[in-house]
C-alpha cells in the first residue's frame, strides 16, 4: 500500500491514489509532482513504482563507452565538449583505434561497446558502416550500442538515404541498438535558443521509432538543468510516453545533468540534489510504459546515485570504461568503475545488484 499516515496528510493524496490504482498520471500531476517539496512522499510514491516493477533488484552491465571524434558540425551553446577542426582538445579515433578499444573492452569483459561523437564534417556514412563491420568482425559476441538519432539524422544528409535506409544498413553491418543521447528538451523553445542547429525533436523521435520497427532497441534522455523550466521537462516526458506508446522499443530512461563548467548557459535551473532527485521520481511516475529509470553514475555522483535508487531508479549503468564528454566539461567522478564497486554502492543501500545485458536479461540467462 502506497497510502500511508503520511501520505494521508499530504497534498499528493489523490496522485497516490492514481499510483495505487496504476491509473496513468496526467501532464498536470506530473507538473505538481515538480512543484512538491514534500521529498518525503515523492520518494515514497516513486520506490512504490519501482518495487512494483522490480523488486529490490538494482541493474548494471559491463559497458565500455568509447567516443569516436568531438570534431562536430553542430554548434550546440551549451556544448563543452565539440570542437573545430585543428582546435586544441579536438581529437579523432581511427578505425583500428576503436577496434583496439573494443578488443581491450572484450578482454576485460565487458559485454556492450557504447560509441558516440560529434558530427564529424569530412567523415563520409560509408566511414561508420566500415567501422562497425570491423568492430563486430574483431568483438562477433558484443553489444554494439552506437550512435545518437542525431548522428543517425546527419548520415541521412551525407547519404540522401532516408532514417529507415541509413538504419537498415547500419543494422546490417552490426548494429544493435541505438542509445539516447542528443534528446536534449524537446520544446522548440528551449531546443530552438540551445541547439538550434541539431535534429528537432521530430526528427529525433522519428529515427528512434523507426529504429524500432526495425528491431533495434533505444534508450531515451533529457538534458536539463539549464535553460529550461519544468513545463518544459514535462513536454519532454509527454513526447516521449507518446512515442513508447506507439512502439513500445524504448528500454529506459536517463535524465542527464546539465555540467556547467563555464557560462556558456547563463541561466541554471536545476541547482542541487534536490532537483535531480525530482526528475528520477517525476519520470518514474509518469513514464508508466518505460520498464527501467536509469540513475547515470558518471553525471550525478556515486554518494546521490545511491539516494536515488529512493526515488524510483533501478539502474546505475555499468563499468562504463572510458568516457570523455562529462568528463571535457569538468566532472570530476571516476571515468570507470569496477563491477564490484558498483554491486558493492548497491548493496549498501540494502538492494540487490543484477549484472544485465544490453537488454535487461540478466546476465547469463539469456532471453527471458
Amino acid at each position: 500500500m502506497v497510502i500511508n499516515t503520511h501520505m494521508e496528510r499530504s497534498p499528493l493524496r489523490d496522485i497516490a491514489l492514481k499510483v495505487e490504482k496504476g491509473v496513468r498520471l496526467t501532464e498536470e500531476d506530473a507538473l505538481r509532482l515538480y512543484g512538491t517539496n514534500d521529498l518525503h512522499a515523492l520518494a515514497a510514491l516513486a520506490d512504490h513504482v519501482k518495487t512494483r516493477l522490480h523488486g529490490d533488484r538494482v541493474f548494471y552491465n559491463r559497458n565500455r563507452h568509447v567516443d569516436h571524434s568531438n570534431l562536430c558540425m553542430s554548434g550546440c551553446d551549451f556544448c563543452s565538449y565539440a570542437r573545430p577542426v585543428g582546435a586544441e582538445g579536438a581529437f579523432e579515433l581511427t578505425h583500428d583505434e576503436i577496434v583496439a578499444k573494443a578488443l581491450s573492452a572484450a578482454s576485460a569483459g565487458a559485454t556492450e561497446l557504447h560509441v558516440v561523437g560529434g558530427l564529424h564534417p569530412m567523415h563520409p556514412f560509408e566511414w561508420y558502416e566500415g567501422m562497425l563491420r570491423k568492430v563486430r568482425s574483431a568483438v562477433p559476441g558484443m553489444h554494439l550500442k552506437c550512435f545518437t538519432a542525431v548522428e543517425i539524422h546527419y548520415f541521412t544528409k551525407l547519404s540522401g538515404l532516408t532514417h529507415r535506409e541509413v538504419l537498415a544498413r547500419l543494422k546490417a553491418a552490426g548494429l544493435d541498438s541505438l542509445p539516447g543521447g542528443g534528446a536534449e528538451i524537446f520544446h522548440e523553445d528551449v531546443r530552438g535558443r540551445a541547439c538550434p542547429g541539431k535534429a528537432t525533436a521530430g526528427e529525433w523521435g522519428r529515427v528512434h521509432r523507426e529504429a524500432h520497427r526495425l528491431g533495434l532497441a533505444s534508450t531515451a534522455t533529457m538534458l536539463y538543468g539549464y535553460i529550461e523550466d519544468p513545463s518544459h521537462r514535462v513536454d519532454h516526458l509527454r513526447r516521449l510516453r507518446e512515442w513508447q506508446d506507439e512502439t513500445h522499443g524504448f528500454t529506459t530512461f536517463i535524465p542527464l545533468a546539465y555540467h556547467r563548467d563555464r557560462d556558456i548557459m547563463p541561466e541554471r535551473t536545476v541547482r542541487g540534489g534536490v532537483g535531480h532527485l525530482k526528475n528520477f521520481a517525476v519520470a518514474r511516475l509518469y513514464l508508466d510504459n518505460f520498464p527501467h529509470v536509469k540513475a547515470y553514475w558518471i553525471m550525478l555522483g556515486l554518494p546521490l546515485t545511491q539516494v536515488s535508487l529512493s526515488f524510483g531508479v533501478d539502474d546505475v549503468d555499468g563499468t562504463v570504461g572510458e568516457e570523455r564528454i562529462y568528463h571535457m566539461t569538468g566532472a570530476d567522478t571516476p571515468v570507470n568503475l569496477p563491477a564490484s564497486e558498483l554491486e558493492a554502492l548497491i548493496r549498501e543501500t540494502g538492494r540487490i545488484p543484477v549484472e544485465r545485458d544490453s537488454l535487461y536479461r540478466e546476465a547469463g540467462k539469456g532471453a527471458p
